[in-house]
């Protein structure tokens, strides 16, 4: 088994259902990833030390899901050189997401973190596989190929309409 090449954490086991759509799509990939949890607010140390050592263990995008408060990202961000790519996850107790938008998206200069769209974690799996394509050629034909699926999906709906 290869080593992962990214890492999809999350704050809670509730955000398994949304975070799990972002390593389905590495995997179809043949992009290795680990998934774990890993939560900034009750096991600090641990995610200070994942943040710390994930590039070390030959990770190479990180993957950040987090509801509510939504600090993972952001600290997880602060303490690691590699690209954090936060997901934004509406939690039982969120504000309608918007918490954990903001927090993941209004990151201080010097510390980013790349955001997509409310429990978009399929697009955070992409985003990481064209992250990754840029150095393995195989993975970017097969972001090439996802993206034509795409394309024809849409025409094929076209064609349909126009029937």
């Amino acid at each position: 088994m290869k080593p992962a090449e990214v890492a999809v954490i999350m704050g809670s086991d509730s955000d398994l259902p949304i975070m799990r759509q972002a390593a389905d799509l590495l995997q179809s990939m043949d992009i290795p990833c680990e998934m774990t949890i890993v939560s900034a607010h009750r096991t600090p140390e641990r995610m200070f030390q994942f943040a710390k050592e994930a590039h070390s263990r030959g990770i190479k995008v990180i993957i950040a899901g987090a509801g509510g408060a939504a600090h993972l990202p952001g600290m997880v961000a602060s303490l690691s050189p590699l690209p954090v790519i936060g997901v934004p996850i509406k939690s039982s107790n969120s504000i309608d997401g918007w918490d954990s938008i903001l927090s993941i998206l209004q990151m201080p200069n010097g510390v980013p973190v790349a955001t997509v769209a409310l429990n978009a974690a399929q697009n955070a799996g992409i985003l990481a596989a064209q992250i990754i394509g840029c150095q393995r050629p195989e993975v970017l034909e097969k972001v090439v190929a996802f993206k034509k699926k795409l394309e024809e999906a849409v025409l094929d709906k076209v064609e349909k309409l126009n029937s």
